[in-house]
């Protein structure tokens, strides 16, 4: 696979395992937007789904989130998302 069929990929995981790990049961994975925002207006995540997606992102991929910086640009958007864990994974 090439670098944007990897992203691409990483992002349909992303809507699932986001989707079953913070319980959003009236979300499809399908309907979910990748250049939407995750907080706010898009997927309506808050402070509290952030710490999890933060240690969801560690436990799974082993890519840490180093400061809030980094963590505003990785959790832009699914997309966004998608890109830095393939930058920051753990083999």
């Amino acid at each position: 696979m090439q670098g944007s069929e990897i992203v691409e990929a990483l992002v349909t995981e992303l809507k699932t395992l986001i989707i079953e790990h913070l319980n959003l049961e009236d979300v499809d994975p399908e309907k979910v937007d990748p250049q939407a925002p995750l907080f706010g207006e898009g997927l309506g995540l808050d402070s509290v789904d952030a710490l999890e997606l933060v240690m969801l992102m560690e436990t799974t991929y082993g890519a840490k989130i180093e400061s809030s910086e980094v963590g505003k640009k990785a959790f832009a958007t699914l997309n966004s998302l998608a890109q830095f864990v393939q930058e920051n994974r753990k083999s």
